[in-house]
């Protein structure tokens, strides 16, 4: 019979081999990770707001401003002039004045980066999801983790909008329909198919629910509808809930001073600050979407003349995201509120031959702003036109895992796709300098 001794010997030398296995298969940036990087940190906003300026905004013309470029002698560089901003020694494009003004309360991220260039839809997927398409499984947009990480701040609101056109990218993958968002494209209106028909009285709404549920009930008895049912039977559920004043009246914007309505702007403007309302009414994940393409034709995807009215989208940007942070700030929501101002790629610092850019993923920039974080500073660096990174790789799980743990959400969680275990993000680690010491 072994000794104890022998014994307790024996047991700590078989687990010390299969922890050096283990550590031996995992990736040297895990191994290399530093000990502050390992270590949780979590934020304490409550909402996040996603800008997402679809089709590639370009990082040199906006938020990362280079030396002055000239599309008819091909030179490559920025199209526009830079200017100061509330940050030292941080400029951004002489377009968005009014952010460079209270940019104190921005952290622009200038070296995000991934290895999709080409093909709009993979990148724009990467961007919300973290992760490249797999053909084994759906993954979970940002929105979507969020919502099932931590639900609505409030009963009567859903946990996920999106204010713009559906798409799977934006959705909830293997976690299923009661993590989705609920979209509008009017802003007036707000969602369709959620009023009810004039003179339908509480009372009767009460007795039609209660009829829908009996049927829901005795169908599944009788039938095996899987996942298909119960993600119709979430979704129904989730539409008579929502369909109450409590929600609905956050689309009457009427009510709010017209100097303010101003302020933001306009169809653009008007999403943000039914973005602003939606946090109020206790929504936690809420994509906007700035997809007026027919401002200058192409949207932010700036290919040839596109390039020409690139401005006017840039000024909408900017009278709309600055009246929005100094709104969440009167209100004292901007500490509770991260903003996220996202492209699934940037653009390359020479132009094409009809004056415009191609496509760049190898660095471009997110902004951040609110969201209770040390803001005031910009991280990372580009060379002189803005195509290699110098310092501070930002990776899209680093992006993902900053805003989780912002969020108060921990990035190492573990999500799980039937019995598969899914890790939150793919390896991301916060952008440990953002948050509080």
């Amino acid at each position: 019979m072994l000794s104890q001794n022998r014994r307790h010997f024996l047991r700590t030398s078989a687990s010390a081999a299969v922890a050096g296995s283990v550590a031996a298969a995992l990736s040297p940036r895990l191994l290399a990770a530093p000990k502050e990087e390992a270590q949780s940190v979590l934020g304490k906003a409550e909402h996040c707001i996603m800008i997402w300026l679809g089709g590639g905004s370009c990082h040199i013309d906006t938020w990362d401003p280079k030396r002055k470029g000239d599309p008819q002698a091909k030179k490559p560089g920025s199209y526009y002039d830079p200017i100061d901003t509330a940050i030292p020694g941080v400029q951004v494009c002489q377009h968005l004045p009014r952010c460079a003004a209270i940019f104190d309360r921005f952290n622009p991220i200038r070296t995000i980066h991934h290895d999709v260039i080409d093909e709009h839809a993979a990148a724009t997927n990467r961007m919300h999801t973290g992760r490249p398409t797999s053909g084994t499984i759906v993954y979970p947009s940002i929105g979507s983790a969020v919502a099932h990480c931590r639900g609505p701040a409030n009963e009567n609101a859903p946990a996920y909008v999106l204010i713009g056109y559906p798409n799977v990218t934006r959705g909830p993958g293997f976690l299923g329909a009661a993590d989705g968002y609920i979209y509008l494209t009017d802003v007036e209106s707000g969602p369709a198919g959620f009023s009810r028909p004039a003179g339908l009285s509480n009372a009767r709404v009460a007795r039609r629910e209660l009829l829908l549920e009996k049927m829901r009930k005795n169908f599944l008895l009788r039938s095996a509808g899987g996942r298909t049912v119960a993600d119709y039977d979430a979704t129904i559920a989730e539409a008579l809930r929502l369909s109450s004043p409590e929600f609905t009246n956050v689309f009457q914007l009427d009510s709010e001073p017209a100097a303010l309505r101003e302020s933001y702007g306009g169809e653009f403007g008007q999403r943000c600050l039914v973005a602003r309302r939606l946090i109020e009414s206790g929504v936690r994940f809420i994509e906007v979407s700035h997809n007026l393409n027919f401002v200058n034709g192409t949207g932010w995807d700036t290919h040839n003349e596109g390039q020409l009215n690139q401005h006017v989208l840039i000024q909408e940007l900017d009278g709309a995201l600055s009246s929005l942070v100094l709104d969440l700030e009167r209100r004292r929501l901007l500490d509770k509120t991260l903003v996220v101002v996202a492209s699934e790629f940037g653009r390359p610092a020479k132009f094409d031959s009809g004056g415009g850019r191609g496509h760049y993923a190898k660095a471009f920039t997110v902004v951040l702003a609110g969201g209770g974080l040390r803001t005031g500073q910009a991280i990372g660096q580009t060379d002189e036109l803005g195509m290699n990174i110098l310092s501070r790789p930002v990776s899209v799980p680093d992006l993902h895992a900053t805003i989780f743990a912002a969020l108060g959400v921990d990035p190492h969680k573990t999500l799980h796709a039937g019995e598969r275990p899914v890790p939150l993000t793919d390896g991301g680690q916060p952008i440990t300098e953002l948050f509080p010491i």
